[in-house]
Formats: C-alpha cells, structure tokens, sequence
C-alpha cells in the first residue's frame, strides 16, 4: 500500500517485441508512472528542488509552458503539495489533453494562432507568455523545462538506475526521443560514465530544429523544438535521426495491432529510427527503447481517422512501414 500517490512516479516496466528474431527489441514503458508519462520523474524533482532553494513559496503558483505531459504532471504533482498551476498551451494541443488538465484542477491559458513563426511553432510564444505570468504574481515559479538545468538531472539519477537495474549492467543500445534533451542526456551521462560501450542513439521528428537548421511544421506533439535546448550537444549521441509523422504515427498503429501496445506518438518515432539504424549495426544483441507516454492521450488527434483526414495525413500499413524505413534521415554533426 502506498501513502501517498507520489510514491507512484518511479517505475521499472519493460516489455520486449516479439516478432524480431535474433535480438532483443525492449521497451521501457513510463506511461505506468502515476499521471502517465515519463514527465513525472520530472515534475516531482523540479518541485522538490525548487521549494528547498527557496524558488518557490509555500503554496505559489508553479507556471509552465506545455503542449501536454509535462503539464499533467505538474498539475497533479504540484496540487498535491499544496500549489496552484497555470499551464499554457497552443493550438497543437489536443481537446482530450486540455481536458485532463482542467479535470486535475490547473488554470488552462491558450496563446493563439497569431503567436506563430514561420514554421508554424509557438514555443518560443508559449514560453514569452510563462515567463510574463510569473513574474506578476509573488512567490510563483516558472518550471520552464526547455531550460531548466534539473531536466538531466533526474534521468541521470532515476531513469538511467531503472535500466541498469534491469539490464543488470546495460543494454547495447539505449534510444532516446530527443526535445529537452533531459532524458537524452541524463541517461546518455551516466552510461558514458558507468559503461561506455553502450551507445547511445537520439531520435527525433523531421521539421525540428534540434539535429537540423532545416525547419518546416509538424503535426508530433512530445518531440521537436523550433530552437536547440541547452541540454543537448553531439557529444551524447552516437547516431541521431529523424522521423516524419506519418511515419511514426503509422508504427505506432503497428505496435497495437501487433504488439497490443497503444503507446504514444514519440515511440513509433523511436521504433522507426532503430529498425533503421540496425540495418547498418552488427553484434547488437540489446536494445532499449524509451516509450515516453500512453497512446490513450491520442486517442483524439493521430488515432482518429477524421483527425488524419484533416491533417491530410495517411496510415501505412505493416509492410508499407518497413519499406518505409529508408525515408528516415540520419543527421550528423555539422
């Protein structure tokens, strides 16, 4: 019996696919965490440290800018020890997130369409927004995890531990979804240290800044920026790739049809970047893949079918998937 739902954040749940022979394709599933999503890891420690530095006032205000998951957890996690949230949120925000945020009891702030840039990103407006709330209301606090140093911290401490513990050691390969950057290089920082020949391979969508100046929109939620975050640098990746939406949308149909695994959209990216990474990998035996989230939170944008009509997008079927992977772009340092 736990106390206190706080005791739920942590969790070590993998699974391995079953249909590749001759090596261990692993998720790592965080939706099991307590609101979900591995951004629970996240909320708790930024909140704990930020009330034992003094950054943020017994019952103030936490602010945060998010398009989703990291917004949940902090609503949940903060209300729980005794502090109010406001979120803000964009257009690319889904009805049944904004819904959950509002059902856990956060102040829900919606930026509109005119905040866009030319990539049709609004993070940099989002985060502008945050910033301004905070500083007019005493004793709050801005999360801000796009540039909180806290960001790797966590995933060097809790995540890293959770696969070593279930390695027993590590695994080959570990695969990250790259848009902080915290889990990436938390995780990649502490197997550099501890076991080196673990490579690391960060994975992203095609349209983010992160591993490329080559901008353009995208319909993922979870992954890309429209700016490199502080917390990544070429160092803590052996291989980084991108992955279009349709793409990693369409893996993620096939891990439910195939695997019984509704999982977010990030991992249908993660899964793509591997498969295409191990055509050209030997004596690879382990892989970890980090799945980031639920795909019960999607059920209302990329499991929609009406939702992929309007965003004239098409679902691949399991053998256009795997003709497919050669579409995924691997980017190397410039």
């Amino acid at each position: 019996m736990k106390n206190s739902i706080l005791d739920l954040v942590e969790n070590s749940t993998f699974v391995r696919l079953k249909k590749f022979e001759n090596i261990n394709l692993d998720f790592k599933l965080e939706q099991y965490s307590i609101t979900g999503s591995i951004k629970d890891k996240n909320a708790l420690y930024f909140i704990l440290k930020a009330k034992e530095e003094g950054l943020l006032a017994e019952g103030g205000t936490i602010i945060e800018s998010s398009s989703g998951n990291f917004g949940i957890a902090l609503t949940v996690i903060g209300r729980q020890l005794g502090h109010p949230v406001k979120i803000v949120i964009d257009k690319k925000t889904s009805r049944s997130m904004k819904k959950i945020l509002e059902t856990y009891g956060a102040d829900v702030l919606e930026i509109g369409e005119e905040h866009c840039d030319e990539a049709g990103s609004m993070q940099k407006a989002r985060m502008a927004y945050a910033q301004k709330i905070q500083e007019k209301i005493p004793g709050s606090w801005y999360a801000c995890q796009h540039l909180n140093p806290m960001t790797s911290e966590v995933h060097y401490r809790l995540t890293a531990s959770e696969i070593e513990k279930e390695y027993k050691g590590a695994p080959d390969v570990i695969v990250v979804g790259v848009s902080t950057a915290g889990q990436l290089a938390g995780i990649s920082r502490y197997f550099r240290e501890n076991y080196p020949k673990t490579k690391i391979w960060g994975v992203d969508v095609k349209g983010s800044r992160i591993f490329t100046k080559d901008r353009h929109p995208y319909k993922m939620t979870g992954l890309g920026l429209s700016f490199t975050p502080p917390a990544f640098n070429w160092d803590l990746v052996d291989r980084a790739f991108c992955v279009d939406d349709e793409l990693s949308f369409s893996f993620c149909y096939y891990l439910a049809k195939k695997e019984g695994l509704l999982l977010g959209a990030s991992s249908g990216t993660v899964i793509a970047a591997t498969l295409k990474a191990l055509k050209t990998e030997k004596n690879i035996k382990n892989v970890c893949m980090i799945s980031a989230d639920s795909g019960f939170r999607y059920l209302d944008t990329f499991y929609d079918e009406q939702w992929l009509k309007e965003n004239d997008l098409q679902i691949f079927n399991e053998d256009q998937c795997f003709h497919k992977i050669d579409t995924v772009v691997e980017h190397k340092r410039s």
